[in-house]
């Protein structure tokens, strides 16, 4: 009777990272029901609460990231990373994994580093096109490498690189074509084309505060503004736009249902994360990224150089995003060619099924080793 695998799903920290490793581990369920599951995350961040809400076990390092400035934190950081290799040696010993999946962030490190030591077949998920320290280090002994981008051989080994795409909300397409269901659920106006802005982190703050500096270009215009904000800044957004008066603008912390506002826009501003760029080139829509310059290795413009470098997307610098944004946004909505050449250009970088290609992948690494 063959034995069920156990698989080690390791990294967080953001939910950029934690959100595609649950969809590997729900679609790893879907083929294989019987496997067993461990997701391994760094103490005190947004794994440790979203991994148990989508029904799986999960452990805690101590592990943290390295400042870049001399400072007295980097002494903790060593202790920190010695305990969670210790910690991440007795994982592996209890739970026997046949494979470890490295999905980023702090908690990778430790714990592929630990499976490569035992001869256990390691799989690493790289999500931006630019690949950072830890996974450069990991992939010269990792088996396999699933990345989102051509071109990543310039990281990785050629040979051990599949191209598979980032795993996203795969449901977010269902309701692409219910524009009308949409724009009534926002209580949007069906004669009015829609500017959707997904603000929504600490990162966001630069691109709320475009959208309040040209409320006025916004308001008096033929347009309507779809607006998400992230808690952190609702007050202020939900303020100027009282006091501005105009009703062509919808103002919301968070938007549950991202599905029903990919919909009802006609385009699209965000930053560029690796899982949103992955959505949007599925969503299919034109978009206008504003790269958060507070990003390691400033991954987020080279993530969105791979799209404009192809003519899939338009770029907008943070620095530049109070004076440009907007006015850029009203000039796009309003050109009907420039729209239809960056949605099917931005279609074209689209990669599906993602989550359940990786899966594969991971399976066939845990039954065959390498």
């Amino acid at each position: 009777m063959m034995k069920n695998k156990n698989i080690i799903i390791s990294g967080g920290g953001t939910g950029g990272h934690v959100f595609p490793a649950i969809s590997i581990a729900n679609a790893i369920k879907e083929i294989e029901p019987e496997t067993n599951i461990l997701f391994v995350g760094a103490l005190g961040k947004i794994e440790m609460e979203k991994v148990p809400a989508a029904g799986y076990e999960i452990i805690g390092l101590p592990v943290a990231g390295l400042q870049r400035k001399l400072t007295l934190k980097n002494i903790s950081f060593i202790f920190k990373l010695l305990s969670s290799l210790k910690k991440s040696k007795k994982i592996i010993k209890d739970f026997k994994p046949d494979i470890v999946v490295g999905v980023g962030g702090y908690a990778s490190g430790p714990v592929l580093r630990k499976a490569i030591k035992n001869g256990i077949p390691t799989l690493i998920q790289e999500q931006n096109s630019y690949a950072g320290i830890t996974n450069k280090l990991l992939a010269k002994k990792a088996a396999k490498i699933c990345v989102a981008y051509e071109g990543m051989e310039k990281y990785f080994p050629k040979e051990k690189i599949i191209l598979t795409g980032n795993p996203v909300r795969q449901d977010l397409l269902d309701k692409l074509g219910n524009k009308n269901g949409a724009l009534e659920y926002f209580d949007l106006e069906e004669n009015k084309k829609t500017i959707l802005v997904i603000g929504g982190s600490l990162g966001a703050r630069t691109i709320n505060q475009s959208v309040i500096k040209d409320i006025d270009k916004i308001g008096n215009s033929e347009y309507q503004l779809l607006w998400q904000t992230g808690k952190y800044y609702y007050e202020d957004a939900k303020k100027a736009t009282d006091e501005s008066g105009h009703k062509n603008i919808r103002v919301l912390d968070f938007i549950k249902r991202m599905d029903f506002a990919y919909a009802a826009a006609d385009i699209i501003i965000s930053r560029a994360g690796a899982g949103t760029i992955s959505e949007l080139c599925l969503v299919g829509k034109p978009v206008i990224l504003v790269p958060s310059p507070n990003v390691a290795e400033d991954h987020q413009t080279k993530n969105a150089m791979a799209l404009v470098s192809r003519n899939a997307a338009i770029i907008i610098k943070d620095i530049e995003s109070k004076e440009k944004l907007i006015t850029e946004a009203l000039n796009l909505v309003n050109t009907e060619k420039q729209i239809e050449l960056l949605s099917e250009n931005i279609k074209g970088m689209a990669l599906r099924d993602s989550a359940k290609i990786i899966a594969e992948e991971v399976l066939k690494l845990a039954r065959n080793g390498r």
